[in-house]
């Protein structure tokens, strides 16, 4: 069984879908979906709880739509990705507030690339729906302690590793309570203990499929403990009731008020690194 949270073989492979999905992505959710309004970003705000003026990394930025959002919030942003096609999209959407964001071309899998941005220098890092796409994490998470200055947070949201695999089938069963017809959706898993790779589509219609890499919560959570930061704070959020309400598939997540599509986790630096 595989213990590492890495799998460098995949890096260039990953880091090369992305750039060929990255401005097919941007038009079919650059302006936000229920995911992100409803559960990624309402969370990892709470748990930022940026100041006006503060440092942050925005890992993975992607078109850079969280990078803004702290900016207007008064936050200073380095947002960086590996995709220059993203970066791109992000330049061309950030007509506000452009004086408070640095977008760099920087992959987050190179150990002395994020580095090179300097010691001490951010209050906070954020990661938002990314760290599962990223073939290596370790190379992030232990070049983080150097960056972040003395009792900075690192907060990232992901896929649920629970609910969010190759395995896992989404099903929903009809069946009579009361003389009413009823429909219960819900979620079976067959593999979850080991970290293992995969290829899959992020949104139905994807051009090609993009790759995966599924981590256990323990095997995430310990290779973040391992670089000297510890769990503050941990959100599973669900979507609220008025969309689960009208929800028409029954095989959406939005349909299934007791299972989290994501993970929304706050680490803090226990002391200087």
């Amino acid at each position: 069984m595989q213990h590492s949270p890495d799998f460098p073989e995949y890096n260039s492979k990953a880091i090369e879908a992305w750039d060929r999905l990255a401005e097919w992505w941007d038009d079919k959710i650059g302006d936000g979906n229920e995911f992100q309004d409803y559960l990624i970003e309402p969370t990892t705000e709470r748990m930022l709880a940026l100041k006006a003026g503060e440092q942050v990394l925005d890992v993975a930025c992607g078109a850079g739509r969280f990078a803004r959002r702290m900016a207007g919030m008064g936050a200073v942003v380095t947002a960086i990705d590996q995709a220059e096609r993203f970066l791109n999209r992000a330049r061309d959407r950030t007509a506000e507030n452009d004086d408070r964001i640095t977008y760099l071309k920087l992959d987050a899998t190179d150990r002395a690339a994020i580095l090179s941005l300097g010691e001490r220098r951010f209050d906070a890092a954020v990661c938002t729906m990314a760290l599962m796409d990223m073939s290596s994490i370790t190379p992030l998470i232990s070049a983080l302690p150097t960056l972040l200055k003395p009792h900075g947070r690192f907060v990232f949201s992901i896929t649920h590793p629970v609910f969010n695999s190759w395995t896992a089938r989404h099903v929903a069963e009809q069946y009579e309570q009361d003389g009413e017809i009823m429909v219960k959706s819900g979620i079976t898993i067959t593999d979850y203990a080991q970290p293992y790779s995969y290829r899959g589509f992020g949104i139905p219609g994807q051009p090609e499929p993009q790759y995966y890499f599924h981590r256990p919560i323990s095997l995430l959570f310990n290779t973040c403990f391992r670089y000297g930061f510890v769990l503050d704070r941990m959100e599973e959020p669900v979507f609220p009731e008025e969309l689960q309400s009208g929800a028409n598939n029954p095989l959406a997540f939005s349909r299934m008020p007791f299972i989290p599509p994501v993970l929304v986790a706050r680490m803090v630096l226990k002391s200087i690194y």
